[in-house]
């Protein structure tokens, strides 16, 4: 890693924590009191799972979720292609929409504010995916582990999602490479529109 990018890195930390603060601040007073609700009602089941996942040094930490899928769905499964279509048919009506919005991954807010992961950086593993990206990054990017995971990055940009670890995987070491505050802002602005365009869309 460059220096530039090492003196980056506690920059990138307090960036962090003061971005996470404020949307836990207003996530918490308009949004999560009624997903939490809602959620509760439609799973009849708890409202969040915390799901295990490789963090920066392959690091595990609880990556948390609203859960998307009926109480009886196993979301730590890593299915074949036929079994994703499986999980998908486990999903409820309203964590359908989670996830399509992506509201159910905000509460990883809460991950970012204590360190585990950051705004922008290499996505952790799914769990439809998590075995063989694993294999992939340690073919074609050895480097994704030496920083914080994050809510979005280059990845998500440029695939969507599209599961496939392999070009995931050189994604995730062209970021490292190129990593930088411009970097970073570059990829938050395109996931904002992004998600923008995904709701205008609906």
């Amino acid at each position: 890693m460059k220096k530039s990018q090492r003196i980056y890195l506690p920059v990138k930390r307090l960036i962090g924590i003061f971005g996470s603060t404020i949307g836990i601040i207003v996530c918490s007073f308009l949004l999560w009191w009624w997903v939490l609700l809602i959620n509760a009602i439609v799973t009849k089941g708890h409202p969040i799972f915390v799901q295990l996942r490789l963090g920066r040094h392959k690091k595990p930490f609880g990556l948390m979720k609203f859960r998307s899928m009926r109480i009886d769905a196993n979301p730590n499964k890593a299915p074949s292609n036929m079994d994703i279509k499986e999980q998908a048919s486990m999903e409820t009506g309203f964590g359908r929409f989670l996830r399509k919005t992506s509201i159910d991954e905000t509460l990883q807010l809460l991950n970012i504010f204590v360190g585990h992961m950051a705004f922008i950086g290499p996505r952790p593993g799914a769990a439809i995916n998590e075995e063989e990206l694993i294999t992939a990054r340690t073919k074609y990017s050895p480097n994704a582990y030496d920083v914080k995971p994050g809510l979005s990055g280059l990845a998500q940009v440029k695939m969507g999602r599209d599961h496939n670890p392999e070009l995931k995987a050189k994604f995730d070491y062209e970021y490292v490479l190129s990593l930088s505050f411009w970097t970073d802002l570059k990829l938050f602005v395109s996931t904002a529109f992004r998600l923008f365009g995904s709701a205008k869309g609906r």
